[in-house]
């Protein structure tokens, strides 16, 4: 049995190309907030972006999330090998011996970061963000590509968008675009050149 999502199935809707790549998966509401009235991703995320969401890490070769995206939404081991990006790992992360910390930094040290899972054989990178950590991966130059979910709420308020910091301006080209139950499901790819 497979899970389908529009007019194809997760597995295909959602293929790692060949080569190595970059995937941002990130979840929004319709007015833009990347995250509900208690600051979480989980509370405007719905049953369709967990499907995307779970069989995005089924075949990454690693993960990439934010210390801030870590501890405010409760990640615990993957299974699979997981970089945190920031000062230090979550108390619940500490000993695990598929996490490792990054200390992130400017783009330099993100695109370093990249290129040192790539040369350990890690070449399909998934993160999940948070904002401020896409906001760094995407003025360093390293996102292939954004799966964005937009699920159909609006929450107002003050919260963050899904690209948080300095200004970027990053060209895409979309790729695909499914709705299920009001949720739109978008690939967009970063324009070289």
């Amino acid at each position: 049995m497979r899970t389908l999502v529009g007019d194809g199935s997760v597995e295909e809707l959602y293929a790692w190309p060949d080569g190595p790549w970059l995937r941002v998966n990130m979840v929004s509401t319709v007015d833009g907030a990347a995250q509900g009235p208690d600051g979480l991703t989980g509370t405007i995320n719905n049953a369709v972006d967990t499907v995307v969401f779970d069989a995005l890490r089924v075949d990454a070769d690693v993960l990439v999330v934010g210390a801030g995206t870590v501890r405010a939404e409760g990640y615990g081991p993957l299974g699979k090998p997981f970089v945190v990006v920031g000062s230090a790992l979550p108390p619940q992360l500490e000993g695990h011996p598929d996490v490792r910390l990054h200390p992130g930094g400017d783009s330099e040290a993100l695109r370093e970061l990249v290129l040192e899972l790539r040369a350990e054989g890690l070449t399909r990178i998934l993160s999940e963000g948070g904002p401020t950590l896409l906001n760094g991966m995407l003025r360093a130059g390293v996102v292939d590509e954004l799966c964005a979910t937009i699920t159909p709420r609006i929450v107002g308020g003050s919260g963050k968008r899904i690209v948080d910091g300095p200004l970027v301006d990053v060209p895409l080209t979309l790729s695909s675009l499914v709705e299920q139950d009001g949720t739109l499901l978008a690939r967009w790819l970063v324009s070289r050149g």
